[in-house]
């Protein structure tokens, strides 16, 4: 049975703005009670922009305000772990949004305090909460695109919009902290949270920005049964929010773009001005405008998932322990970053499987022969290009129809 959550939230920032007009769009039934800002003008303003009735720059009262059962954690990233610890003492149910923390030791003693106290907690990782994701996921969990072998997942823009993002010692790093930590998740949906990560290759630069932190960041993370999950993350990128996932399987392809070239389109003279999506970087000219941007970027059903879960008593999609593997993913590749190698992937909590089989896609045998590739060519006839079991010789031959 549905229940009406009253929810705290901690951060005034944007992501607290979505989780607002998320949270209150129509007539859903949770609401945020009370919020929290580190400076009263912040707090004041965010109270009555979303019809909240308490406000306060007190983080300790908001949270063990009787008003509310649940407490959002929308801080900076050095904030994340003292608010949640804090939460879970109180006895609340506590959801905290990406990335779980600025590495995983912390992430570790976040979820083993949360875990300790016995307290719902969800991971707020929106990206994977998409409604073109969500489907994909159902698609490659049917078994509709076969064993998945590789997942590249790509995010990119001209920049964060709070002067933390841009403070390594605050943030935990730069653009693959920041985005990288939505990519390599997207990845372990699709090829399986039960799949041990092995190991990470990076290359992270400051190419843009007079900043301490990256700007730009490709890795790649290598799983026990052989797949690879790809990154690609920039604060260079001109053009607005670029965010495109690759799904390929043995038996399929998914191509998703979730924000840009999207099918709507417009074209405006930016007489009037305002706002078109988020990180667009003009109002002016052909425009790319999202139609429904909470939707479009997972937060609908991400809380939905969130307050299903705590009301049915069950797990959500994104917990606390995924939280934790993505920074243990992060810290890999941050010192592969470094080291220019391959870096393993330290997990002191390992909850999936181990010994994974490789991935094998099943051959038919051609009298000793197994097959390696079908091609259909012009003339209309198949050529089979075959390997010997036995030699190992590869060799071909033509199918008349």
């Amino acid at each position: 049975m549905s229940t009406a959550h009253k929810a705290t939230m901690l951060g005034t920032g944007l992501i607290g703005m979505f989780y607002a007009k998320t949270l209150h769009r129509n007539r859903r039934s949770d609401r945020i009670v009370n919020v929290y800002s580190r400076t009263e003008e912040n707090a004041k303003s965010f109270a009555k922009n979303w019809g909240i009735s308490s406000w306060t720059t007190d983080m300790g009262e908001a949270i063990h305000s009787d008003e509310s059962d649940v407490v959002i954690v929308a801080l900076p990233n050095h904030l994340h772990k003292d608010a949640v610890i804090e939460a879970a003492r109180a006895g609340k149910a506590v959801l905290c949004t990406k990335p779980l923390a600025r590495n995983a030791r912390e992430a570790k003693e976040i979820l083993e305090e949360v875990e300790k106290a016995g307290v719902f907690a969800g991971y707020l990782e929106d990206l994977v909460y998409t409604p073109k994701t969500l489907k994909s996921l159902q698609s490659a969990q049917n078994g509709d695109l076969g064993q998945i072998l590789w997942v590249r997942s790509r995010e990119t823009h001209a920049g964060p919009h709070s002067d933390w993002f841009w403070d390594v010692e605050k943030a935990g790093g730069g653009a693959i902290v920041d985005m990288g930590c939505h990519c390599i998740e997207i990845a372990r949906d699709f090829i399986g949270k039960d799949i041990l990560p092995v190991e990470a290759m990076c290359w992270a630069d400051t190419l843009v920005h007079p900043i301490e932190a990256e700007d730009h960041g490709i890795g790649m993370v290598r799983y026990e049964n052989g797949a690879i999950g790809q990154f690609e993350v920039s604060w260079g990128f001109r053009g607005g929010m670029d965010l495109r996932d690759e799904v390929s399987g043995t038996e399929g392809t998914v191509w998703m773009n979730h924000f840009l070239r999207t099918g709507f389109e417009m074209f405006t003279s930016g007489e009037s001005g305002g706002y078109v999506a988020e990180k667009a970087e003009s109002d002016s000219g052909w425009l790319f405008p999202v139609g429904d941007e909470v939707e479009a970027l997972g937060y609908v059903d991400m809380f939905t998932d969130m307050f299903d879960s705590i009301d049915e008593g069950r797990q959500p999609m994104e917990t606390f322990y995924d939280g934790y593997v993505v920074n243990a993913i992060m810290d890999a590749c941050y010192r592969s970053a470094d080291t220019k190698k391959w870096e393993p992937i330290n997990l002191d909590i390992w909850r999936g499987a181990t010994g994974t089989s490789r991935i094998s896609a099943m051959r038919p045998d051609f009298d000793g022969k197994v097959l390696v590739k079908n091609e259909r060519m012009p003339d209309g006839r198949t050529k089979r290009i075959l390997k010997d079991k036995k030699s190992g010789e590869i060799s071909q031959e033509f199918v008349e129809d």
